[in-house]
């Protein structure tokens, strides 16, 4: 995975739509198909929202950087902040059965990225590795 698109973004929610276009020009780029990309986008949106939640808990001081590349088998987004260290094994989406607005991103992230993982040599803040196999490359 050679090349790659970077990007740093303030994390403030109104910064969200350049994640989003960016998000779908890097998939596009690497010819993946308009649903995946949609999905992709929508994930990588839901990742960053919650690190502006959850991280950040709403300073939109912060910063974001995400780095978009792809190979031969894979795309692949990594996303680095400087917030709130994360506990992965916490980090779980609400039941289905429990019907209201919100909490379900971690299920949609984990639906359309094959691999969701937190680096844990991080020392301050997270980097959250996501990687969309292609079509029979897994």
């Amino acid at each position: 995975m050679k090349d790659a698109i970077v990007i740093t973004v303030p994390s403030h929610p109104k910064f969200l739509s350049v994640v989003r276009a960016v998000t779908v020009t890097a998939v596009r780029l690497y010819e993946i198909d308009d649903t995946t990309a949609e999905e992709i986008k929508l994930a990588v949106d839901e990742a960053c929202t919650n690190i502006i939640k959850h991280a950040y808990k709403g300073d939109t001081s912060g910063k974001i950087v995400l780095k978009y590349s792809a190979g031969r088998e894979a795309f692949k987004v990594v996303i680095d902040d400087n917030g709130l260290k994360a506990r992965p094994e916490s980090i779980r989406g609400r039941s289905f059965d429990d019907v209201r607005p919100g909490g379900l991103g971690i299920h949609f992230i984990k639906r359309v990225f094959d691999i969701y993982k937190f680096d844990a040599k991080k020392k301050r803040g997270n980097r959250l590795t996501l990687i969309k196999y292609f079509e029979g490359k897994k």
